[in-house]
């Protein structure tokens, strides 16, 4: 006579179910906030000259919405921190998205452009870390390279979905439908959250309460986040991110300026696969680049990535076929593979612990905004005073000081067991241990097996 399943045992199997849809309600939460990003790029400036907006006017909106992206970065991150539930963030996040399309939209004047671009700036602010938060408690420490590496996978794969469906949409309907089915995108994105919901209480309860093997809880405060936004591997780390953006963000315009030069009207073509061979590649090799960097660490993989920008420059530089160019840009999917994924994962290993993870992500997004506004106009300048091949060269000279910056000052950040626990990362006790098929698989089963 068969029996029904102990207490204990249902309870198992019914964290383990819930776990899977949370991930599961994640995967596709990447991949819809990818399709909305894509209709907040280029298609504005395309949807506003169609609507009669000069050079000038467009240029002021848009720029409004990068001062405030890049104004938001580290209060947006403090205020993820303070914010009990992260999925509750990310939908109020995804909904700021659906009333900056339909901003859009609906009466595309002046003032309801620039509060659309002030929505959306502040709002991918707050997104990016409560999306790297309830990654951080899904996967636990040990894992969350590879919760990153499905995140990036599911991202590249919307943003294909995303360029495909908005450009059909902008050139078989209208320009402003875009915007409709941007909003429209929403909806699902709000949906998948639904698994997610009750992540928040975990991830407070997880940072207030020491578990028994655990070392002392994080220093409270002033105290603790002084330690976290002065640790050397924070600091290092942001050096890098600005040195890479700089040296990277620029370097397909100037490309897409040469190849516009020598072949004319064939290059959209060959823009558009230098576009989407770097996407296909970020699905492939994202998940493989997540378990590397938990099985075998995060420096190795940070220099790789940032090694390919001295390559790609030097390569554009002495190889301006066209065939060639779009070959070479498929060196900007490893760096974008390695480098989407250790951004998140470094700081985690920074501040995960810290109860400020959010913040020193804002403060990383800070040190990329400003590399890349700044990289524009100083790839733009040696371009136009010494030529694009010696702005390559340039840029590949920044690549490289990037480079020999990971070499010379980035230590391992990987987590390692038993450590004393400061900012968030480990010190010298060994490897972390491998998770025991017995073991909760993450810390939001645990939450649910404890009646959370």
């Amino acid at each position: 006579m068969t029996g029904s399943p102990p207490p204990s045992e249902s309870g198992a199997v019914a964290a383990a179910d819930l776990d899977r849809a949370a991930n599961r309600g994640l995967d596709w939460f990447n991949l819809c906030v990818a399709n909305i990003q894509t209709g907040f790029g280029p298609f504005v400036a395309v949807y506003l000259i169609s609507r009669g907006w000069t050079q000038t006017g467009i240029g002021i909106a848009l720029s409004i919405g990068t001062i405030t992206s890049m104004a938001s970065q580290v209060p947006a991150g403090a205020l993820v921190d303070a914010m009990r539930s992260k999925a509750s963030v990310a939908a109020l996040s995804v909904l700021a998205f659906t009333a900056s399309a339909l901003m859009f939209a609906i009466y595309p004047i002046p003032l309801f452009v620039y509060l659309a671009e002030v929505l959306h700036g502040f709002s991918s602010c707050t997104l990016g870390p409560a999306v790297a938060a309830m990654s951080l408690v899904l996967a636990g420490r040990a894992a969350m390279g590879t919760r990153l590496g499905r995140n990036s996978r599911y991202a590249s794969i919307g943003n294909g979905v995303g360029d495909a469906l908005m450009g059909a949409c902008g050139s078989y309907v209208s320009e402003r439908a875009v915007f409709f089915l941007t909003a429209a995108v929403t909806l699902p994105a709000v949906f998948a959250l639904l698994p997610l919901r009750r992540i928040g209480a975990v991830v407070v309860a997880d940072e207030a309460v020491p578990k028994k093997n655990d070392a002392a809880p994080p220093r409270a405060g002033r105290a603790a986040l002084r330690n976290v936004l002065f640790d050397r591997r924070l600091l290092v780390f942001g050096a890098c991110t600005l040195l890479f953006t700089f040296a990277n963000a620029p370097m397909l315009p100037l490309a897409a300026s040469t190849l516009t030069a020598r072949v004319g009207h064939m290059a959209s073509l060959l823009i558009g696969a230098c576009i989407v061979l770097p996407q296909l590649i970020v699905a492939i090799a994202s998940p493989a680049v997540g378990r590397i960097a938990d099985l075998h660490g995060r420096r190795r993989l940070l220099l790789l990535g940032c090694s390919m920008l001295p390559l790609r420059g030097l390569l554009f530089a002495t190889l301006p076929a066209p065939e060639v160019v779009v070959l070479i840009q498929a060196l900007d999917g490893v760096a974008a593979a390695c480098f989407g994924i250790m951004v998140p994962l470094i700081t985690s290993d920074v501040a995960g612990r810290s109860g400020h993870y959010n913040l020193a992500l804002g403060v990383v997004g800070f040190a990329m905004g400003i590399g890349a506004t700044l990289s524009t106009t100083a790839a733009g300048w040696m371009a136009d005073h010494f030529g694009s091949r010696a702005a390559f060269v340039g840029l590949a000279g920044v690549g490289l000081t990037a480079t020999l910056l990971v070499l010379a000052l980035m230590p391992e950040t990987r987590p390692l067991s038993g450590a004393a626990v400061g900012g968030g990362g480990g010190t010298d006790a060994g490897p972390t241990r491998p998770r025991t098929p017995r073991e909760p698989k993450n810390r939001l089963q645990t939450g649910f097996n404890s009646g959370r």
